[in-house]
């Protein structure tokens, strides 16, 4: 009899649900192979006091320090390598538009006016995608995040999928991880940021890798 294959955790982007596009169809897809696959809330039902560090802790929970497979979108990207940076049990990576630089992009986005403003009124509105609406997120966010690095340095292998016209997390944000990290292997598409234009192709391409080396050795 065959061990248990391993199981995926899939973490969904910044305001957005376990109920997205992306975490659906993957999630269906992967169950059809018979992997074990949990989407969890990122923000426990606490948009508002949003913080990487909460979430890293929410992933440790939920990973039991085992060798799960994390597959990420845009900020669960970023803090699936985050967290695979800091536990090497952890299998392998898909990254969807992975908001490598999370930190240093919303300062350039939003410039110092609006940076001190947020801090001055302590939230801001954000729109969610999940709520579809607005809801308000501390500066919390902002101070928490800036002690993370920029291109966590994970070892484990990674196949990660970026649009060519993403306004949001430029390319060459993944561009220049994989120049330093052998261990991945970058796929540029014809798309944007939210990739749900391209789920048939990244599938085709995220099979093969899931099944490789699926099952934990003996």
């Amino acid at each position: 009899m065959l061990p248990p294959r391993l199981r995926v955790l899939y973490l969904h982007g910044f305001a957005s649900s376990p109920a997205s596009r992306k975490a659906r169809f993957f999630a269906n897809k992967l169950r059809d192979l018979d992997f074990h696959v949990e989407v969890p809330d990122l923000a426990e039902g606490d948009f508002e006091h949003l913080t990487i560090s909460r979430q890293l802790k929410l992933l440790e929970s939920l990973a039991r320090n085992e060798p799960v497979i994390l597959i990420g979108s845009s900020l669960g990207g970023y803090l699936a390598a985050l967290y695979a940076a800091r536990h090497p049990e952890i299998n392998r990576l898909i990254l969807l538009a992975p908001a490598f630089g999370f930190h240093q992009l919303w300062v350039e986005e939003l410039g110092p006016r609006r940076l001190a403003e947020w801090k001055e009124h302590g939230s801001v509105p954000v729109f969610h995608y999940g709520e579809q609406h607005e809801v308000p997120l501390s500066f919390q966010l902002m101070e928490d995040s800036g002690q993370f690095e920029a291109f966590p340095n994970f070892h484990q292998p990674a196949l990660i999928f970026h649009g060519n016209r993403d306004t949001s997390v430029p390319v060459e944000q993944s561009v220049a991880f994989v120049c330093n990290h052998e261990n991945a292997r970058l796929v540029r598409v014809e798309s944007g940021h939210e990739l749900t234009d391209v789920l048939e192709p990244i599938w085709q391409e995220c099979e093969a890798f899931v099944k490789e080396h699926s099952v934990p050795a003996n």
